[in-house]
């Protein structure tokens, strides 16, 4: 109960110290522990403030200091040592014996303790000894496949005999390598050299019995390619690892305004496909012969998955109840007012009422004018941004090439032209 106190942090209730003694009759034995003489050590006192838990990790039961070092002598118990478990059995005796080690050839013995009973079995690290298998060849064999203009048998025969002491350590072959007696090679000739005979040996002496291994492919010029762009990216100054990034910030750039351009085109498509998409058929008629003049003279690629017309979509009034023809004639929400004050100025020269009489005839070809206006506004914002484009390309291209001048085709300013007319009509 005291214990469960501490946790909850809650008051001892007072007389409830003695009531497992009372129970048990273990008095005397409180008692006599605490006529136990002085032994030179402090009784430790849980400071205010500090959690049990972690008074109880910082102080074991013999009042010794906290270790250093983290350790794992056992599970749940932390940095406690664990006690020896000394029972009635006999000691398991230890000798000093001799033994060699399989990886070693000069057959050197080697002396450590071990147990009486593992005397007689191999050495429990000779495991660990992995040796690389090398093919080897005979002369027959040497002579009909092995051949070669720029190797002899006596420097492949060094080749794969340092490939044996030394298990396919190129780097360490490549040093060893006799290059007084031989030719000096680098490490992807000995590496094509060795890949070739060891896969031409396995083709020729596999039998169809046994599945057949595909070899393993090495490409020597590969390899002197891409560790002489190794060294090139390694050897780099400051001056060009500052020019490549900028390149590439300039390569970005350049995505980023051909994506805009591709999206304004993509929107002038979707004005263009909006201005012929007629919402009544009786508006088809009443279509003016200029925008058609104009839609063929302005040439741009037609995607047939556009459908979306660019224009004011006024609502339809299906709803039940009466309703007057002014509300059809507002303007919805979503126009903005730099779109409404276009519309306005672009009626006041047409000398057009703001709010005329409104007819059934009126309400829908004045809805109709005013959302021909908003595309045509579209339109010439679209054509002026790209021949403010056209004439920044113009001016880059003549500052790059002095000698040179861009001529802009007529079919592009008669493009300009036109929109300046169907503005004036």
């Amino acid at each position: 109960m005291a214990d469960i106190r501490d946790i909850l942090e809650l008051e001892r209730t007072p007389g409830t110290e003695g009531l497992k003694d009372s129970i048990l009759g273990t008095s005397d034995k409180l008692k006599f522990k605490k006529n136990i003489p002085f032994t030179g050590q402090r009784q430790s006192k849980r400071p205010e403030g500090m959690a049990r838990e972690l008074y109880a990790l910082l102080c074991n039961d013999s009042k010794d200091a906290p270790p250093l070092l983290p350790t794992d002598t056992g599970i749940g118990i932390g940095y406690k040592h664990t006690k020896a478990k000394l029972g009635m059995r006999k000691v398991r005796p230890w000798k000093w014996t001799p033994f060699t080690n399989p990886a070693r050839k000069d057959e050197a013995v080697f002396y450590h303790w071990r147990r009486v009973a593992e005397e007689g079995k191999e050495y429990p690290f000779a495991q660990f000894n992995k040796r690389v298998e090398i093919p080897e060849y005979t002369d027959s064999e040497y002579i009909q496949h092995l051949k070669s203009e720029d190797w002899t048998k006596e420097e492949t025969d060094h080749l794969f005999d340092l490939c044996q002491r030394f298990d396919l350590r190129f780097i360490v072959i490549h040093d060893r390598y006799d290059v007084e007696k031989y030719k000096k090679r680098d490490v992807e000739d000995l590496k094509d050299r060795y890949y070739f005979i060891a896969n031409t040996l396995k083709r020729i002496r596999h039998t169809g019995n046994t599945p057949f291994q595909e070899p393993k492919a090495y490409d020597a010029d590969h390899e002197r390619r891409r560790k002489e762009q190794l060294n090139r990216l390694f050897s780099r100054t400051q001056e060009q690892i500052e020019e490549e990034q900028m390149l590439t910030q300039e390569l970005r750039k350049i995505e980023a305004r051909k994506k805009e351009r591709e999206k304004k085109a993509q929107d002038l498509q979707k004005l263009i496909t909006g201005s012929d998409s007629p919402v009544e058929p009786r508006k088809q008629e009443k279509r003016p012969a200029q925008r058609k003049r104009f839609q063929n003279q302005v040439k741009v690629r037609t995607d047939p998955n556009i459908n979306e017309v660019i224009g004011i979509k006024f609502p339809d009034h299906k709803a039940s109840g009466a309703t007057t023809r002014t509300s059809r004639m507002r303007l919805p929400a979503n126009v903005g007012q730099k779109k409404t004050k276009a519309i306005e100025q672009k009626l006041k020269e047409l000398n057009i009422e703001l709010n005329p009489i409104p007819t059934e005839e009126v309400c829908s070809l004045f809805n109709e004018l005013r959302s021909d206006i908003v595309i045509l506004n579209e339109i010439k914002n679209a054509l002026s941004t790209c021949m403010f484009e056209i004439q920044t390309f113009k001016h880059q291209y003549e500052a790059y090439k002095p000698e040179q001048t861009l001529e802009i085709p007529e079919i592009i300013l008669k493009q300009d032209d036109s929109s300046m007319e169907v503005d004036k009509n």
